[in-house]
């Protein structure tokens, strides 16, 4: 089959990685791809991920068998509608159903409506009415989020009250957003271990996949700006049998079930974004899509053949597909560029020093470009995924800093922290 990934990161990249060992697949193609990508596959890097028509005449001309929208954006402007009314087959959520990300108030909606456990919240389409109900709020910290999409940044984590006002003001009256910030969502601060859950659904079943802890801050000790993830550890410790069939019980399926019944079913990965607080799991966000770089740890366990999973997907007998997964961990230490993720510097030459050749280790492109020479450069903010797989969770994170810390580019940067609290929860345990 010849295959479409849409899309240029990290995430892509392993998505792109695992379809290429399907038996199934002849040819894949990746639009606009990156410089790692383009070690297997054929970039298309003069269509953008959101020009939809182009992707679509691009498909249709190139026999395209199977296309996968991987980022958020083509799937919220509706990739999957336009590629499946061409009779070109899709793993992805169609534009209705991608609200449950594309709207946070929709999700919360939908959350309150079918008794999904969350945060409490309000929405707001109007700043006076937010600063006025913040007038009346007492319990801080507090987080403000941007209804629409903000590339996992438009979340803010408000101390007091003041910062909370600048926070409604920046998204509604500054637009710093733009129109995602038109509408607000106001909730209160959840306490817990945070744990991400991909998961499979085609509308009717739901399959988790393993368990991923992300860390969001830029800095060590969670300090530091909001950023779209800087590396991750799988499976979490904190996501126990006990948990998994709660959230199950409680989110997973009532999820599934309440899009149906809304008359919008999702059919691809479900991201749940949960925490689990002192009262119960409870759902922080859902993405309409795989996480980044929760992807970059999580595919690299399966067993299974992807591309087999996505068409039974789409094709509504997930129930009938068995999944398989490695008994082992892995980490992935984010390489960024210096400034993410507020202004950074391209175009840097990356000398991988071996990195990319080690047993057990998968450098994923997160942020490069390939030049005419071959070269590999610089290209975003955060550039390079680099995941180790080991039989401990210990093993994983010292196999991944051993294989980062070869890697070398002007102005680079890393958390140095990455994995250390599981494995402090997990010593813990074990006492």
């Amino acid at each position: 089959m010849t295959v479409l990934v849409i899309g240029s990161g990290g995430r892509e990249h392993a998505i792109a990685a695992a379809l290429a060992k399907s038996p199934q697949t002849t040819k894949i193609y990746a639009i606009p791809g990156n410089g790692g990508i383009a070690q297997f596959a054929e970039c298309v890097p003069g269509i953008k991920a959101t020009e939809l028509e182009k992707i679509r005449d691009f498909a249709a001309a190139n026999r395209v068998d199977f296309a996968v929208p991987a980022a958020d954006d083509p799937l919220c402007l509706g990739a999957v509608d336009l590629l499946e009314a061409a009779g070109i087959p899709c793993f992805g959520p169609d534009k209705a159903a991608a609200r449950i990300e594309g709207s946070k108030v929709f999700s919360k909606n939908l959350m309150r409506k079918y008794n999904i456990p969350t945060a409490r919240y309000e929405s707001f389409q109007d700043a006076a009415a937010a600063l006025a109900y913040l007038d009346t709020y007492d319990t801080f910290p507090v987080v403000i989020k941007a209804d629409g999409l903000a590339l996992g940044k438009g979340v803010i984590i408000a101390p007091d009250r003041g910062e909370a006002r600048r926070a409604v003001r920046e998204l509604m009256e500054e637009g710093k957003f733009g129109a995602s910030g038109s509408s607000i969502v106001i909730e209160e601060f959840l306490t817990g271990p945070e744990v991400t859950v991909l998961s499979f659904t085609d509308g009717t079943s739901v399959v988790p996949m393993v368990a991923s802890t992300d860390h969001k801050r830029a800095l060590d000790g969670d300090r530091g700006l909001n950023t779209g993830g800087m590396g991750t550890i799988a499976p979490s410790p904190y996501y126990t049998p006990e948990i998994a069939a709660r959230c199950m019980e409680e989110i997973f399926r009532p999820t599934v079930r309440a899009m149906a019944q809304e008359g919008t079913p999702f059919r691809g990965c479900l991201y749940f974004g949960l925490m689990l607080t002192p009262d119960g799991p409870k759902v922080i966000e859902y993405n309409c899509r795989f996480g980044d770089p929760e992807t970059q740890v999580v595919l690299p366990l399966l067993e299974t053949d992807l591309l087999e999973i996505f068409r039974a997907v789409r094709e509504g007998r997930l129930a009938e597909t068995p999944i398989r997964w490695k008994d082992a961990h892995a980490c992935c230490v984010v390489l960024a560029s210096g400034g993410y993720p507020e202004k950074y510097e391209t175009g840097f030459p990356i000398d991988f020093g071996g990195a990319d050749g080690l047993a057990g280790v998968r450098v994923y492109h997160a942020g490069t470009k390939q030049l005419a020479e071959g070269t590999i450069v610089t290209a975003g903010g955060r550039v390079l995924g680099v995941t180790a797989l080991s039989g401990t969770l210990a093993g994983a994170v010292a196999a991944a800093y051993a294989a980062a810390d070869r890697i070398t580019f002007p102005k680079a940067y890393c958390r140095r922290d990455i994995g250390r609290q599981a494995l402090e929860y997990l010593k813990k345990e074990e006492n």
